[in-house]
Formats: structure tokens, C-alpha cells, sequence
């Protein structure tokens, strides 16, 4: 599939020519097709952040190139305002962001800056509302008298309000339990599914992107360590712990199933793929 947004031989350090210089980004190439959902995985420090900071711009390459639809978004004619509604990064703890008197207000923000007229914004708010699983009604209230969950699923709104054609979320289900979590991830596949936006979904949890992505990329030290399909990546566990990655508890034990049944495959890593493969296995017998 061709890519939407691209990295070729992206480098970045940070505090360059001092004592506190680290390099964060190492000779990078990166990039995430049309309609693409992928997972981006890697211990702390591994360059994740900084890496989603430059695919919208909000940091500018020192070395290399990011691309959007092929061109240069250093490019003295590329719209670089006009990029960061095309493609919406949503910051780990958003919640923190809201600011306005009401919902509706702060859902709307983007679009306002977008220079919509009136009737799409409300269109759009309205439906980014909804496309997070909250009712209409919330839109008349103040985002800070919500739960935490709700403010979550707020502050998303508001990114998806501008219809990004490239979704980025830096862990968008921290903090919260397992029925939020849960909540938020589904309301992201059901976007992803409805717009055909492609998504960019950074997290450090396996279960997460075992089950929804079409792609995991694995950072290590600033570059890529493994890229490919969820079982290809799972079934290299101990490459991925000592990096200090773990694999989906379901994959762990078919792996282990694995030594003792022939022919049971290793790489499952959801409980749908799980149970399908042993119901084929007890259907052959």
C-alpha cells in the first residue's frame, strides 16, 4: 500500500553540543500506509515520542526528511499549519489539555481553527462525540466535572473533530482500568474501520496491538528493531525480552503448549486466534 507518512534517515539529538546531548532519533525510516493501523512498541527511551513529534511537525528534522503524501513537509511551499489537522497526534494524558467552558467548545476548538463555517463544526463535534461513545447530552457541560475516562474520550474528540486523515495516539489508554481501556480501544478500531483513517497507535502494552494492528514496529535505541505482523513479532519472545518487551500472556502460553503438542501453532496472540485453533484441533480429532 503506498505511504501516507513517511521518515527516511531521520536523526535528531537533543541538547546537540552540550553535556546532557542524547540522540533520540538514529538514521530512522519510518512509514505508515493508507489505511494502515500500526503499533509502535519500545521501551522507554527507546525514541517513540520524539519520532511521533516530528510525523506532524511539532519537531523539525536535523538530519533526513518526513514526507506526507510524498512531499517534503520541509518543503518551503508544503502547509505546515495545515498538516497538523491532517495529521492529528493526541498527547498520552490529554485530558490535561482541555481548557474550555463547555464540551462542545473544546471539541470544536480544531475545527474553529480549521475556519469552518458554523453548521459543519456543530456537524463535526457531534459526531466526534458519538465516534467516542459519549451522548449529546455531555456537549452542554464542563469538561472538568467529567470522570477521567470521559475527559479521555474528550480530548480524543476533539482530535478526531478535525478528521485527521492520519491518527497518532501516544499511549491512549494509560491510567485508566480495564473497562476504560477497553472502551477506548474499541472506539479507536470503530473510527479506524468507519473513516479509513490510518492510526498510529503508540502503547507498551502487547494485548493492545496483538489484536488490532495491522503492523508492530519495534524502537530500540533511536532506530528499528523489528517490524512486521503481530505473530512474526510475537514469535521472537526473547529478542523482544531482552529488550525488555514482553509478549500477550495467550501467546506465552502457546508457546509453551507448543513444546507439547505437536503442530499447535506458537504465534497465536489473541483469545479469538486461540480459540479458533483449538476448536480446529479438537474438530480433527
Amino acid at each position: 500500500m503506498p505511504a501516507i507518512l513517511e521518515t527516511r534517515n531521520l536523526t535528531f539529538t537533543y541538547g546537540a553540543g552540550t553535556p546532557f546531548e542524547h540522540r533520540a532519533l538514529n538514521d530512522l525510516s519510518f512509514c505508515v500506509g493508507e489505511g494502515e493501523m500500526v503499533g509502535l512498541i519500545g521501551h522507554t527511551g527507546s525514541g517513540k515520542s520524539t519520532l511521533i513529534q516530528h510525523l506532524n511537525g511539532l519537531l523539525k528534522p536535523q538530519s533526513g526528511t518526513v514526507l506526507f503524501n510524498g512531499q517534503s513537509i520541509m518543503d518551503k511551499d508544503f502547509d505546515l499549519r495545515g498538516l497538523r489537522f491532517r495529521v492529528g497526534l493526541v498527547f498520552q494524558y490529554p485530558e490535561y489539555q482541555l481548557f474550555e467552558e463547555t464540551v462542545e467548545k473544546d471539541v470544536g476548538y480544531g475545527p474553529r481553527n480549521q475556519k469552518l463555517e458554523p453548521q459543519e463544526i456543530a456537524e463535526r463535534v457531534a459526531q466526534a462525540i458519538a465516534d467516542v461513545g459519549l451522548p449529546q447530552s455531555v456537549l452542554a457541560e464542563s469538561p472538568f466535572t467529567l470522570s477521567g475516562g470521559q475527559k479521555r474520550r474528550v480530548a480524543i474528540a476533539g482530535v478526531l473533530a478535525m478528521r485527521p486523515q492520519v491518527l497518532i495516539l501516544d499511549e491512549p489508554t494509560a491510567g485508566l482500568d480495564p473497562g476504560g481501556r477497553a472502551g477506548i480501544l474499541r472506539q479507536i478500531g470503530n473510527y479506524h474501520k468507519a473513516t479509513g483513517a490510518s492510526v498510529v497507535l503508540v502503547t507498551h502494552s502487547m494485548e493492545e496491538v496483538a489484536g488490532m494492528v495491522d503492523r508492530i514496529v519495534v524502537m530500540k535505541n533511536g532506530g528499528i528493531e523489528m517490524n512486521g505482523p503481530p505473530p512474526e513479532i510475537f514469535s521472537q519472545a526473547e529478542k523482544l525480552q531482552a529488550d525488555g518487551l514482553n509478549v500477550p500472556q495467550v501467546t506465552q502460553v502457546f508457546s509453551i503448549l507448543a513444546k507439547m503438542i505437536p503442530g499447535l501453532d506458537s504465534t497465536v496472540c489473541t483469545l479469538e486466534q486461540a480459540l479458533s485453533c483449538l476448536s480446529a484441533m479438537m474438530a480433527a480429532k
